[in-house]
């Protein structure tokens, strides 16, 4: 062990060091000239190594001790309970919408509604800039919940089967947590509560009603089965594919099958355009450039000895960068309309981007995914932030992604011994809720550090 001499000789030229790179800055800082010094802080304060003795910078555990304490983890797994027991499809998450703002209400939050039918958008802080939103969806999935539990759904068909309660609740909880470290932040945090992720893009339709309006950059979070209670999961770039549908039909003439010289074949026409598509990624992609195209369905006609007039075939497609996708919409009409023109049938293709069912890809900005990991290392420890692998599922998130910097995120709700180990839009879909006040102060921590960093 160094002796007391000793070690306050190195305190003295770390504080030396430290003086002579920053003495300007906190000089011009003291004397009003400089605008960044709210990051500077920051600076200072890491290189200081100013932390607590579990590593946590003061920040993140005045936080956590707001989100750990027994009533707040309470009112958080309750309000999550409640929202599980009444789950409502896109845009009918009309009570979902009441509870939410009558929480706001209570917590004396200011808000905004109705944007996109049900949604709600909170703002906490000073009012003015900087802005950084925070983003929790709220519908639920037409499947039959089976899981038997004391909150299980109430009503017959329908279940919060993709952890969207849990995402409603995180953020109420978030809310609650900002709203009493208020005089702390340096900006405004906007909390937005989204209807339809699942189905209906009900972010392409918050955006068109203004609720990114002042907002520099946005997070959200998704809980995980594949990641065990609390860690965090992330990457910078592309982290979920874009995804679109087609519904072809093509049409010729039909017949008996006995004399097929009479008819125009369009289960051969439809027939080649499936082994076709499959060229589109396998021959025209390339190999590092991760693309699916997939034929899922093909309905022809119904008797055995029957040429049918017609054959509808559809599927999906998915790719991680815009270009590729869009690239891919293209091809995916070209080789089904000019397959029919070989058999001397027609061709109609439908995207269904009438009904919203084009995702862009969702991109990480890597500012933000940067930023992601840092709260991560303050929240729960770099030991606990995992970079995780691209996935070809889709978010409608991936709206908010193309017109600001933004973060995705993944925290885990894996635990074994619970049984909550199901994925998304399974029956048997449950969590570990010891991993909501956790995600509460994620939200927090995500929103006050960006709005010190960026005052």
């Amino acid at each position: 062990m160094a002796s007391s001499s000793s070690l306050l000789f190195l305190l003295s030229m770390i504080w030396l060091l430290v003086a002579g790179a920053y003495g300007t800055e906190l000089k011009s800082c003291a004397e009003g000239r400089n605008r960044n010094c709210s990051l500077l802080r920051v600076s200072v304060a890491s290189n200081l190594g100013v932390h607590g003795r579990d590593g946590k910078s003061d920040y993140a555990r005045e936080i956590l001790s707001l989100a750990q304490h027994p009533d707040t983890v309470r009112r958080i797994k309750g309000l999550r309970r409640r929202i599980h027991e009444s789950p409502e499809l896109a845009y009918e998450e009309f009570e979902t919408s009441r509870l939410i703002r009558e929480e706001l209400d209570r917590m004396g939050v200011d808000y905004r509604w109705p944007l996109a039918e049900t949604g709600v958008v909170a703002t906490i802080g000073t009012g003015g800039p900087p802005f950084v939103g925070l983003r929790a969806d709220m519908d639920a999935l037409p499947i039959q919940e089976a899981v038997d539990w004391e909150h299980k759904s109430k009503v017959a068909g329908k279940m919060h089967a993709c952890g969207h309660d849990a995402h409603v609740a995180m953020l109420l909880g978030a809310a609650d947590i900002l709203k009493k470290r208020e005089h702390h932040l340096q900006g405004t945090a906007v909390l937005l509560f989204q209807p339809a992720e699942e189905a209906g893009i009900g972010a392409e339709r918050m955006i068109d009603d203004g609720a990114l309006e002042n907002i520099e950059a946005i997070f959200a979070v998704h809980v995980s089965h594949q990641h065990p209670t609390a860690v965090i999961g992330s990457r910078p770039g592309p982290l979920l594919a874009g995804c679109g549908f087609f519904r072809a039909v093509i049409t010729g003439k039909g017949g008996h099958a006995g004399i097929p010289h009479h008819s125009i074949d369009p289960v051969l026409a439809a027939s080649s355009a499936v082994i076709s598509l499959q060229s589109l990624v396998s021959r025209e992609a390339n190999p590092l450039d991760a693309q699916v195209v997939s034929v899922a369905s093909f309905e022809g006609g119904d008797s055995l000895n029957i040429i049918p007039d017609s054959v509808i075939l559809g599927g999906t497609f998915r790719a991680f960068s815009s270009e590729s996708f869009y690239n891919l919409r293209h091809r995916i009409e070209k080789v089904i309309v000019g397959q029919a023109e070989v058999y001397r049938c027609t061709a109609v293709v439908d995207f269904f981007e009438k009904e919203g069912r084009i995702y862009p890809p969702t991109v990480n900005d890597i500012s933000m995914d940067r930023h992601v990991r840092n709260v991560a290392a303050d929240i729960v420890g770099p030991e606990k932030y995992k970079v995780v692998l691209p996935m070809m599922g889709a978010e409608d998130f991936s709206f908010y992604s193309e017109v600001i910097p933004a973060a995705f995120y993944y925290i885990g709700i894996r635990n074994e011994t619970l049984g909550s180990t199901h994925s998304g839009h399974s029956p048997y879909f449950t969590i570990d809720e010891d991993a909501l006040p956790i995600g509460a102060a994620f939200h927090a921590a995500i929103a006050e550090r960006y709005l010190d960093e960026h005052a």
